[in-house]
């Protein structure tokens, strides 16, 4: 059966709509074999500083390798694959008038680094870079030396506090920024934020919080491990639609098989069954 095609959400391009988590994740290791396309195919995470040129700029991206030892808790002393193709591919689609980036409020998931918080901001959107308390002060300094706020395009960044799950209690920072708005944000957007079976439950309680309706959610992440991939899609796609968008939509210069992006939607509820009366 030949895949369906569909646009999902603010993303006018189009998106391959995910069936189930099995046959997407037997769709990507077997077509793409990303286990044998080298990794950090555009990061460099040797690096005090990560150079990119983006929206016509010149960024850098301070890193801290020594902390870096490639388990899971330190993972945001670095910039990653996943974090360079969705900074990339939202400056593609912008310029594409694909995406509609600017003036757009978006919250921004496990911002590590900070890069795909900066290039939204760029673009001309309002981002609260998110992290957990422990990994914000390197984040807190990227965004500053890159992002001026009211700068460019109208674009700014501002940072907060979040662990995700359903029983956390939201930093003021973030509370007070969703609180003043009508509607939940238009974007939500992560890179390498499915990492572990352990974390998909309080990932998609922090989705469910923060989408709403309107909210296209956009993911990138590395492919590592297709047991924890489909544990993600199987648990998202209760609550969200699903799709993948393939690497022909991406920035021509920075598209690789070792990582995916799927694009979410909440999930219309069913309308209330009509009360009968006697």
């Amino acid at each position: 059966m030949d895949p369906v095609e569909v646009v999902m959400g603010a993303y006018g391009g189009p998106a391959r709509r995910v069936e189930s988590g099995a046959s997407e994740t037997m769709l990507l290791w077997g077509l793409g074999q990303p286990a044998s396309h080298r990794p950090n195919a555009f990061a460099r995470q040797g690096l005090p500083a990560f150079p990119i040129d983006a929206c016509g700029r010149r960024l850098t991206l301070h890193q801290q390798p020594s902390s870096f030892r490639g388990a899971s808790g330190v993972t945001g002393a670095v910039v990653w694959d996943s974090a360079v193709v969705l900074a990339k591919f939202l400056e593609h689609a912008a310029d594409a008038g694909l995406l509609p980036v600017r003036g757009a409020r978006a919250v921004d998931l496990g911002a590590g680094c900070g890069l795909v918080s900066v290039v939204a901001a760029l673009l001309g959107a309002r981002v609260v870079a998110t992290d957990l308390p422990d990994r914000v002060r390197l984040l807190r300094k990227n965004l500053e030396e890159n992002v001026c706020n009211g700068d460019g395009d109208g674009g700014s960044a501002t940072l907060a506090e979040l662990v995700w799950g359903d029983e956390y209690e939201l930093d003021p920072e973030l509370l007070l920024w969703l609180d003043t708005e009508a509607e939940p944000p238009e974007l939500v957007l992560g890179s390498d934020v499915v990492y572990s079976e352990e974390a998909v439950g309080d990932l998609l309680a922090t989705l469910c919080r923060l989408a709403g309706p309107r909210t296209t959610v956009l993911l990138a992440g590395e492919l590592r491990n297709d047991v924890v991939v489909e544990c993600f899609l199987e648990a998202a796609m209760a609550e969200f639609e699903v799709g993948c968008i393939e690497q022909e939509q991406w920035h021509p210069d920075f598209r690789t098989n070792r990582v995916a992006i799927f694009i979410l939607l909440r999930k219309t509820p069913p309308p209330p069954l009509p009360v009968s009366t006697p």
